[in-house]
């Protein structure tokens, strides 16, 4: 009876335990990756800057950009907001003596641990679900709405001093005054022709907007000008020297049709088909496909490569040569031997012969590279939806482990740690993806290596919590230390 209430009793005890730490960790998981996610948001606008500023876009548009952009963020965000989240939570129970107490009640680091590694292991999972339809989806949204706005042309505005090209005209002015800066001096303007010649040229000592520049139909008065056309012919094309005629003109009323002007569909979805825009279901097919596409190629190019050869040129119009002939090593020999040859002819013929397959090589190591490195793109995509499972369950028991042993909580140090922690792995796999590409090493371990690197790692570390090893034992290093320096000691002595 005894036993069946201190079996319940513990029971209750680790269900309130396991539930007080989840609920801690949780909040500062999601109040972290909130921190981080907005902060890496932020970033993204200001990387774009460029591509998004002097376009007049909309704040909903900018707002879409961001909101499918930001899902390729997670695989970044999450992994440092686990760690941050698992070594602060882990370093303030240490720091506030809750694992005294934990180990006083017979439960073990290890044991208040369990319930976060099965929670990682269902996040880990989700991960995975969200990489293989999510990231997918905002990648294919995000793509092509940054290829469409790219098609936009800078908002309209005529600025002092350069040529600003509006609908079918390139305009300049000195300057711009009055209200909504309406009037302009010293305009010079360049129409362009069916030919995309400059042909037209008209100046003028000032002119007025007489409509707003968002209008779709722009009116423009020039006042006191010129306006300067190049005559041609189709029989004076090779005559440098063409007439012209002028036309002074006391005022000029242009209307400039602006309706085609930044007509871009912002929704339309033209590419559909990268590497990352595609399930593993998808990725598979495509590694398939393409590496069985490479192959053929491949072997089709070595075939042809051999029939085109020089030597086998010769050995074919050559006189046949018996099995039991031996072929002579030296070339020249064998061509010596047949009186129809001409030895000089066939060494220049061979010598362009040789130069031309160079070329061709070269032409094909090129071609082959930037193929065998699409295969490789496809291959660490997909071994990357793996990976990401596992890396964010080892950096969790890595922030635990050492929020255990340093004992430490807030802001301070552990934050400081695990931003180094997490650069270091981050910047491994990001060198070893990067050679990956090219086929330095294999695309499969440069997706894994730094996964295969914070595996043991974790383990090690795991185990020296539980048993209040420490981060390193300093008696085991001293007395490795002093193992190396008693014999060179004895050796001095002994040279004295």
């Amino acid at each position: 009876m005894i036993i069946q209430i201190i079996t319940l009793t513990t029971k209750f005890i680790l269900k309130i335990l396991d539930l007080y730490i989840l609920k801690s960790y949780l909040i500062r998981l999601l109040s972290i990756f909130s921190i981080c996610m907005l902060i890496f948001i932020v970033q993204t606008f200001w990387l774009f800057i460029d591509e998004l500023a002097g376009k007049d876009l909309d704040l909903i548009v900018i707002f879409k950009f961001l909101v499918y952009y930001s899902p390729k963020l997670i695989p970044l965000v999450l992994p440092l907001s686990v760690l941050f989240a698992s070594l602060m939570t882990f370093g303030t129970f240490a720091e506030n003596y809750e694992f005294v107490a934990m180990k006083s009640t017979g439960i073990s680091l290890k044991r208040a641990m369990v319930g976060l590694f099965f929670l990682h292991i269902i996040i880990g999972i989700g991960t995975f679900y969200f990489s293989n339809h999510v990231i997918p989806y905002g990648e294919l949204k995000s793509y092509n709405l940054r290829k469409n706005l790219a098609k936009l042309k800078p908002a309209l505005a005529i600025r002092e001093g350069i040529f600003n090209e509006v609908g079918e005209i390139n305009i300049k002015v000195k300057k711009k005054f009055g209200p909504e800066n309406r009037f302009l001096t010293d305009v010079i303007i360049h129409e362009y022709t069916p030919n995309d010649e400059n042909n037209i040229v008209i100046k003028s000592t000032s002119g007025e907007l007489k409509s707003e520049t968002s209008d779709s139909n722009l009116q423009l008065v020039l006042y006191d000008g010129n306006r300067y056309e190049e005559i041609t012919s189709k029989e004076d094309l090779n005559n440098p020297n063409f007439p012209h005629t002028k036309v002074h003109f006391e005022e000029y009323t242009m209307n400039i049709d602006l309706s085609k002007f930044n007509n871009v569909d912002l929704d339309e979805e033209k590419y559909k088909t990268t590497f990352r825009m595609q399930k593993v279901d998808q990725l598979n097919k495509s590694i398939d496909t393409l590496q069985r596409d490479f192959n053929t190629e491949k072997e089709i190019f070595s075939q042809n490569f051999q029939q085109r050869s020089i030597i086998a040129e010769l050995l074919k119009s050559s006189k046949k040569i018996s099995r039991k002939e031996k072929v002579p090593n030296n070339i020249l020999d064998f061509i010596e031997n047949d009186r129809n040859w001409k030895v000089p002819q066939i060494i220049n013929t061979s010598i362009e012969e040789i130069n031309s397959q160079k070329r061709t090589l070269n032409n094909k190591k090129l071609l082959y590279f930037f193929t065998q490195k699409r295969i490789n793109l496809h291959i660490i995509e997909l071994n990357n939806k793996y990976s990401l499972i596992f890396s964010s369950l080892f950096l969790f028991l890595i922030g635990a482990s050492l929020g255990a042993i340093i004992r430490k909580g807030g802001v301070g140090f552990p934050l400081v740690l695990s931003v180094i922690i997490f650069l270091t792995f981050h910047y491994i796999g990001l060198f070893s993806k990067n050679a990956a590409e090219d086929s330095s090493i294999d695309p499969f371990i440069g997706s894994w290596i730094s996964t295969l690197i914070i595996a043991p790692i974790s383990i090690i570390l795991t185990r020296r919590a539980s048993s209040d090893k420490g981060f390193i034992n300093f008696d085991f290093t001293l007395h490795i230390f002093k193992n190396f320096i008693n014999p060179l000691k004895r050796f001095q002595k002994n040279e004295r």
